[in-house]
């Protein structure tokens, strides 16, 4: 294939997956250190990156390498491809998800699920979700900074290590954090203290990979 034929088929290749990740060239380019000049070259087929470039590509937008340099993708009958998304072991105050380096696994989501938003995984640490979810099984998590009464959400209490509950909101602004194991009690939060504290939503749980 020659050169023209290439950069062809990656700038196709790429505003493909661009556009199923719901990213653009500027977050592109931030987030692989070039700039949107360069970006905007690959996209619209004028140029092509280096391969340390591509790979950095590919984990912005967790795919693999031959799903931008091979041409063997029908864009129209498989977008079917899975998408990968960290696995963490931790989330901590200020710190963003995609920031986080305790990364101990990846687990695949479907496109249609990863148009929707941000996602990660965190693994369940403890009993206080069982007999729903066990220690050491993952969940799904979309990223959200709020979510509706009854939602089992990732939270962050005063800064510590985010924990798994089912949130209860209150009218006036307090909530209680509820497990599913009845051996554990609920935590309540004044307004105040969800203020001060602060308690934090990271995200809601939308799916359950248990392990076995």
């Amino acid at each position: 294939m020659n050169e023209i034929n290439f950069n062809k088929l990656f700038s196709e290749n790429l505003n493909y997956y661009l556009k199923l990740r719901n990213k653009n060239q500027s977050e592109l380019a931030r987030a692989i250190g070039v700039s949107t000049a360069t970006t905007t070259n690959w996209c619209s087929g004028k140029k092509n990156p280096r391969m340390d470039k591509v790979d950095k590509i590919c984990d912005f937008l967790n795919i693999r390498r031959s799903d931008l340099i091979t041409s063997d993708t029908n864009y129209e009958k498989t977008p079917s491809k899975g998408v990968r998304i960290p696995v963490l072991g931790r989330v901590v105050a200020g710190v963003p998800v995609e920031a986080i380096e305790d990364i101990i696994d990846y687990e695949e989501i479907t496109p249609d699920l990863a148009s929707q938003g941000e996602f990660f995984a965190l693994q369940i640490k403890g009993d206080s979700m069982s007999p729903r979810m066990q220690d050491g099984d993952v969940v799904i998590i979309k990223q959200q900074s709020d979510i509706e009464c009854g939602d089992i959400a990732v939270v962050l209490v005063n800064g510590h290590d985010a924990t798994i509950k089912k949130v209860k909101k209150y009218e006036d602004g307090s909530l209680s954090l509820i497990p599913t194991n009845p051996t554990f009690q609920p935590l309540f939060f004044s307004m105040n203290e969800v203020v001060n504290e602060p308690v934090t939503i990271v995200g809601r749980v939308v799916e359950l990979r248990a392990k076995f």
